[in-house]
């Protein structure tokens, strides 16, 4: 989901698969995986995680949390990239944000490789898999309870009055890079000039996918 639109919008990565999509300078977005996905041959269908719409393609829409999401924009000209990979929406799988900096420069890796679902509250799960058996997503607490104490909203939508809560303490603790609630910026956005980024999504895996963005 970014803009300008990507040559694509939504499409399957089986284990060990990659792709690669060619972007602009300028370009903002998120990028995320679904999982327990089914759609019929023209698209239609649903995801248990990650859910945009009920489509394949998103075509700009968002991601249903909760899902892990990585945030990229990128720089025009000589201009920095900014990137995070953000639990602010939940967690749904791992995934790692490796940026491969112009002339050899050095980048930070990003993300959060912890299998949060492992771990996660009895009332942050969200259950699927066979016969709804199985953790496939962990809730914000923002998403689970809609307190504006969670939120950051309302009376604590500023960073002074919204802070870390215990839960947002539990993925943090989970993933020290990833943002684990609104104002978690100090240790969670990162700054580069990258001609490419690979996104890696269940890095600890054999089977891992791997999603490309290279600068054109």
């Amino acid at each position: 989901s970014g803009s300008p639109p990507l040559a694509t919008t939504g499409f399957r990565l089986d284990m060990g698969q990659s792709i690669k999509l060619t972007t602009v300078p300028g370009w903002s977005g998120r990028i995320w995986a679904r999982t327990g996905c089914k759609f019929d041959t023209a698209g239609i269908g649903r995801c248990q995680t990650g859910d945009c719409g009920g489509r394949l393609e998103c075509e700009g829409n968002g991601a249903a949390p909760p899902t892990s999401l990585f945030e990229i924009t990128l720089g025009a000209g000589n201009g920095q990239d900014y990137y995070d990979v953000s639990m602010v929406d939940g967690y749904n799988l791992p995934l790692l944000a490796l940026p491969r900096g112009v002339h050899g420069g050095a980048c930070n890796a990003t993300g959060c490789i912890t299998d949060i679902n492992r771990g996660c509250p009895a009332e942050l799960q969200v259950l699927g898999g066979v016969q709804n058996q199985g953790v496939v997503g962990c809730r914000s607490a923002c998403e689970a309870f809609k307190l504006d104490k969670y939120c950051c909203s309302g009376e604590f939508a500023n960073p002074n009055t919204c802070q870390p809560s215990y839960y947002s303490t539990l993925f943090k603790k989970a993933c020290p890079r990833a943002y684990s609630y609104a104002f978690d910026d100090g240790t969670s956005t990162f700054t580069c000039k990258a001609y490419e980024y690979d996104i890696v999504f269940c890095p600890n895996s054999n089977g891992y996918t791997l999603y490309i963005i290279a600068l054109i």
